[in-house]
């Protein structure tokens, strides 16, 4: 199996988890956050939903230099924004990985801002660190700001107390 495939694999397969989790939130409480120094609940969900486009950066570029960069973050005015931008940025890294080879993973990348350079790596490293475990850490957060909003969380890779095996 190439690649491409078994990232492209594990994307679909675990973006399901993230999408049902993603549909969880509910509009009335996109401010709410668990404390005052967490993010509220729109900007992890934005931040989650973003993810999946950084496959595209890393696979698309050398680099990524926070001091060259005018990214602002989405405005999130309910839970179908969140749901778009996620399904977007999982359509296009799915795209971006559909058209890499083998050799495309081994390149590298660079995180920096301006003279700072955070890391350099492997693309293949930066996808699974910088992307994919990135989206389970924030999907588990998300899980612990629905459990304390009282909404049942759905299993990710089997049963949890509120959706029992059957």
């Amino acid at each position: 199996m190439a690649i491409n495939e078994t990232f492209i694999t594990e994307l679909q397969e675990e973006s399901k988890a993230t999408k049902r989790m993603l549909e969880l939130i509910p509009d009335e409480k996109l401010l709410w956050k668990p404390h005052n120094k967490s993010m509220s609940l729109s900007r992890l969900a934005a931040h989650i939903a973003e993810l999946p486009g950084w496959v595209t950066a890393i696979m698309k570029n050398d680099e990524l230099d926070f001091g060259k960069s005018n990214y602002k973050p989405p405005e999130i005015k309910s839970n179908s924004d969140i749901i778009s931008i996620f399904k977007e940025n999982l359509n296009n890294a799915i795209d971006t990985l559909k058209d890499a080879s083998d050799p495309d993973f081994m390149k590298t990348w660079t995180l920096r801002n301006n003279e700072t350079i955070y890391f350099t790596l492997p693309k293949i490293v930066c996808l699974r660190t910088f992307c994919l475990n990135h989206i389970y850490h924030h999907r588990g957060q998300l899980t612990v700001y629905l459990r304390l909003l009282e909404i049942p969380i759905p299993g990710s890779y089997g049963p949890t107390a509120d959706e029992p095996a059957t």
